[in-house]
């Protein structure tokens, strides 16, 4: 692991201090430093350079593989901290997969200006045990007890109010962590998460079928997919091509023409799960020159995306949805004429076979859906008006208390606070507020402001996830 240290050049030290970053090297004692070293199983990998501030550092920590059965070994988990003040707010956050290496503010941690601390999500490399079992070891309970370790961890240093967040899975993450750990933390934001309660896949297709605010924009992208089947020859040379170049193989969902067919039927939901209404207008015309098509659907959704080494660091959520998440039915009957392999877009399809999938467990989203419904307290739902991730979402219930949900309309998978119409936007930061003890935000100020060396927060949702969560 690369680490910044006092032996960098003069010149790189002089570059940083002007713009605002500080080296691990000038680090004082008896500060974060010396007080992440007194958490047991926490490991300094590294301090890496923050905006003015702030720091930021990489960590590791200890946790058990199976955390009702301690004596089965442990595993690294990879953390990462941004630290503001030790009395500030805190907010932990997870993507629900890999956890990212820059020093990233999610839009909960802008708003209360805190600390955070992201995590990893379990069984994503390189937080994997040795010898998984998949089957006992990665489940909703697990990961939320990893969080749970965690939080009790760190509250050791940091004694105010605690939020939970994280964006599409890791918003899903964020309230199962809540549902099993209710007193952990003082309020949830799950942003963009779907609530697959009863596997009612339907709901997902009349969703789709009705997306957006132009039926015109639904049937153009209907027409690209089935002009790439009918020409399917032409693109997947190209796609060949592509795969050549990088390497690709497509041993676990078959081969390459599976990837393209299911790639094809698959561009329809992520059109409208990451592009803007706007882009209507970028799909191309049925016959247009292949290498034009092929260009759009590197940029919606490649022909490649199902090759193996694509498909590698998703795994653990293809398991999952597999055994607990559920996912939506494939949206592809008005393609069936042109399909090869229907009814192939399914998690399982995903997984390889070294990787054995336990009969699905129909009582953990209910189990979920019925503690938020009952039981939930200060937590703040925001969801996208034409994510398809959107059709089943979580809804407040009877027994719900200090709780919200908002829709930003046009949203897509990026869906923020302050996307919102002005009155709900200011309405849903004072309200995050109030839940980290902070006073209201005055009329006309904003907390969204990004200090300097602060990229634009994506919640880690990349374009590679497509129709993943």
């Amino acid at each position: 692991m690369r680490k910044l240290t006092a032996a960098w050049p003069v010149l790189a030290i002089t570059v940083l201090a002007l713009a605002g970053l500080t080296p691990a090297a000038q680090a004082a004692p008896g500060d974060i430093e010396d007080a992440l070293g007194r958490i047991p199983g926490l490991t300094v990998v590294s301090e890496n350079p923050a905006p003015t501030g702030y720091r930021f550092f990489k960590l590791s920590y200890t946790q058990p593989v199976d955390h009702r059965r301690p004596d089965r070994g442990t595993f690294q988990q990879r953390f990462t901290l941004l630290h503001k003040e030790f009395r500030s707010p805190t907010v932990v956050y997870t993507s629900g997969y890999n956890v990212s290496q820059a020093p990233n503010r999610s839009e909960p941690t802008q708003i209360v200006d805190g600390n955070q601390l992201s995590m990893e999500y379990r069984f994503f490399t390189p937080s994997r045990p040795d010898r998984p079992d998949w089957g006992k070891q990665l489940t909703i309970w697990q990961a939320a007890a990893d969080q749970h370790r965690a939080v009790e961890a760190f509250k050791r240093i940091y004694p105010g109010k605690w939020l939970a967040t994280g964006g599409s899975k890791g918003g899903m993450t964020a309230t199962y962590f809540r549902r099993f750990f209710p007193d952990d933390v003082d309020a949830t934001i799950p942003y963009v998460a779907p609530n697959d309660v009863i596997n009612a896949h339907d709901r997902y297709n009349r969703f789709l079928a009705n997306v957006g605010d132009d039926p015109a924009c639904r049937s153009a992208l209907k027409a690209i997919q089935r002009d790439v089947l009918t020409r399917r020859p032409e693109f997947a040379a190209l796609a060949a091509a592509d795969a050549a170049k990088n390497g690709y193989t497509f041993k676990t969902v078959g081969s390459a023409d599976v990837s393209l067919e299911i790639s094809v039927i698959d561009s329809y939901f992520a059109f409208w799960q990451y592009q803007r209404q706007s882009d209507c207008a970028t799909i191309p015309k049925a016959g247009a020159p292949a290498a034009e098509v092929y260009a759009w659907f590197e940029r919606v959704e490649s022909l490649n995306t199902y090759s193996d080494q694509n498909l590698e660091v998703y795994v653990p959520y293809y398991f999952q949805a597999a055994y607990q998440l559920g996912a939506p039915e494939s949206y592809e009957g008005y393609l069936r004429d042109l399909l090869r392999y229907p009814g192939s877009n399914v998690s399982r399809t995903f997984v390889p076979e070294s990787v054995d999938i336990p009969r699905f467990d129909h009582l953990a989203m209910p189990d979920i859906d019925f503690w938020v419904k009952s039981q939930g307290k200060r937590l703040m739902f925001v969801y996208g008006g034409n994510d398809p991730w959107s059709a089943e979402p979580f809804k407040l219930g009877f027994g719900t208390k200090d709780s919200y949900s908002y829709t930003v309309p046009g949203g897509n998978h990026g869906a923020r606070i302050s996307q919102l119409p002005a009155a709900q936007a200011a309405e849903a930061t004072n309200t995050v507020r109030r839940w980290a003890g902070l006073p209201p935000v005055s009329p006309g100020v904003s907390t969204r402001s990004v200090p300097a060396g602060f990229p634009d927060f994506d919640a880690d949702l990349t374009m590679l996830e497509r129709r993943r969560l």
